[in-house]
């Protein structure tokens, strides 16, 4: 862990977030933004009669979901620290200058980079597993840590 940002933590009293519960707390968004888009679409999803119609209904709203989740990540990063994944997970997003909530453009810069991350196969989760300060590819771009509230 780079020791400039170990020194910070240790100062206030603050660790890191486990990639147990950072996966967890991605799974709880997921789900919650996966029912929220089948409920918005669920008078085409009733009508649809194969999968494969629903996963073209699906993939006809990919634009609209990816700024939903956009959206999503950045207000509640920006207004609480968290998703509502990561309020149950019991973990936060700081900025890695302040260790404070991040504002809004760092909060819109994470979650943009966040979803381009989804797109390439979750690349930037993984690396964020490997990485000494757990750092996925948004929390790098967005100069943000996730740790335990």
């Amino acid at each position: 862990m780079n020791e400039e940002i170990q020194n910070k933590l240790h100062r206030e009293d603050m660790t890191l977030a486990s990639i147990k519960k950072r996966g967890m707390a991605l799974f709880i968004d997921e789900m919650l933004l996966s029912l929220i888009l089948i409920f918005a679409l669920s008078d085409s999803f009733f009508d649809a009669k194969t999968l494969e119609e629903m996963i073209i209904l699906t993939n006809t709203f990919i634009l609209e979901y990816m700024i939903m989740k956009i959206f999503y990540q950045a207000f509640f990063v920006m207004q609480y620290g968290a998703s509502i994944g990561k309020i149950i997970m019991k973990i936060r997003v700081v900025e890695v200058s302040t260790l404070q909530t991040p504002n809004v453009m760092v909060a819109l810069n994470r979650s943009f980079v966040r979803v381009v991350s989804e797109m390439l196969f979750y690349l930037g989760f993984l690396w964020g597993m490997i990485e000494p300060n757990r750092q996925a590819w948004h929390d790098k771009s967005a100069k943000t840590l996730v740790i335990n509230a």
